[in-house]
Formats: C-alpha cells, sequence, structure tokens
C-alpha cells in the first residue's frame, strides 16, 4: 500500500474541497492514486448534492459585477442554509464566479423550468423546419428537434451551459460541487445582466 503522506492529501483536498479524514480514506482506499480518488470523491459528493437538493435556502449573497469598460452589468442571488456557509470563500466563489460567467456567457434563464413555453413552441417550429428542409423524413425530423432543443437549453440556461472557467462542467455540475464542499443546499435564485444600449433596436422599431 502506497504511502499517504500530508502533502498528498493537501493535494486532494485543494481539488475537491473535502475534508482531510475523507481525502485521507479514499486515497488508501485507491492506493494513492490521485486521480481515481478525486473522481471517486466528486460522485460521492454529487450524490450527496442530490439528497440536499430540497432543503430549504434562506440564506446567502447578492453579487455583482461590472465589466471593466462599463458597459456589462451583472447582480445574481445565490441562497444557501445558513449565514456561516454564505461568508465561507467557496460560496463567495461561486457566486462571485457565477457573475462573471453570466457577464461573459449572457444566459437568460436559471433553469430550463423558467423557460416560457412560447419561447419552447416557437424554437421547435424553426429546429422541424430547418429538419425537413435539410430533407429529412417527419419520424426524424422530431427526433433531431429534440437533440437541438438540448443545445438550444445550453445556450440559453444558465445551470446548462459550461463554465467560462472550465468547459468541462456544467454550471449545474459546478453547484453541486459547492453543496458537496460546503454540506448545504445552493440555490441560484435569479440574476439580472445589462447591457448598454440593450434593448435600444426594439424601442427603435416600436416607434416607427
Amino acid at each position: 500500500m502506497a504511502n499517504i503522506t500530508a502533502q498528498m492529501i493537501k493535494e486532494l483536498r485543494e481539488r475537491t474541497g473535502v475534508g482531510p479524514l475523507d481525502c485521507k480514506k479514499a486515497l488508501e482506499q485507491f492506493d494513492g492514486d490521485m486521480d481515481a480518488a478525486a473522481k471517486f470523491l466528486r460522485e460521492k459528493g454529487l450524490a450527496k448534492a442530490d439528497k440536499k437538493a430540497s432543503r430549504v435556502a434562506k440564506e446567502g449573497i447578492i453579487q455583482t459585477y461590472q465589466h471593466f469598460n462599463g458597459r456589462i452589468a451583472v447582480i445574481v442571488e445565490v441562497n444557501c442554509e445558513t449565514d456561516f456557509v454564505a461568508k465561507t470563500e467557496a460560496f463567495q466563489e461561486f457566486a462571485r464566479d457565477l457573475a462573471l460567467h453570466i457577464a461573459n456567457m449572457a444566459p437568460k434563464y436559471v433553469s430550463r423550468e423558467e423557460v416560457p413555453e412560447s419561447v419552447l413552441a416557437a424554437e421547435r417550429d424553426i429546429q422541424r423546419k430547418r429538419a425537413l428542409d435539410e430533407g429529412k423524413p417527419e419520424h426524424i425530423a422530431d427526433k433531431i428537434v429534440e437533440g437541438r432543443m438540448d443545445k438550444f437549453f445550453e445556450e440559453i440556461v444558465l445551470l446548462e451551459q459550461p463554465f467560462l472557467k472550465d468547459d468541462s462542467k456544467t454550471i449545474e455540475e459546478l453547484r453541486k460541487e459547492v453543496v458537496a464542499a460546503t454540506g448545504e443546499n445552493i440555490v441560484i435564485r435569479r440574476f439580472a445582466r445589462f447591457e448598454l444600449g440593450e434593448g435600444d433596436d426594439e424601442a427603435a422599431e416600436s416607434e416607427e
């Protein structure tokens, strides 16, 4: 069995955000294999995160971000269960990363459940017509539409977007990692994104 050192435990903690005892046990279980131990702890943490999803989260922070040129600003509310966790670096960093991500990736909704049915219907019609124009039979076109709708959600829904700083994970996967690290349910309640001059074209059209 590999000799599990304090440095190895420290490195695994930094990679996963998990406590030292769990890190030590994971390293022992996988004979010092850092990658295997990290994967195990992440999967274990994500499973725990799902169980915490129903817990009430009313504490947290309202985080803001303004782009360096003053043309884009974001405000986002992120909730947790206790004021203690709201003050932790892991939670605060998550909120900051969210605001930065929203500024750059411009999602329109937090989750796919928030997308209005009228928006979904319009997009499905567009994608179905596109598939038929490509010569796909109707029964095949319907399946293609569903696949393209997933891509549509990835573009407009915050939780389903690849994380700006690490596109190997989605915002939802990042949220679950923070849940695992803090031990509390974390909820992205709402956000607003402002871009200088946004909406001017629509306003001009309505005046005409």
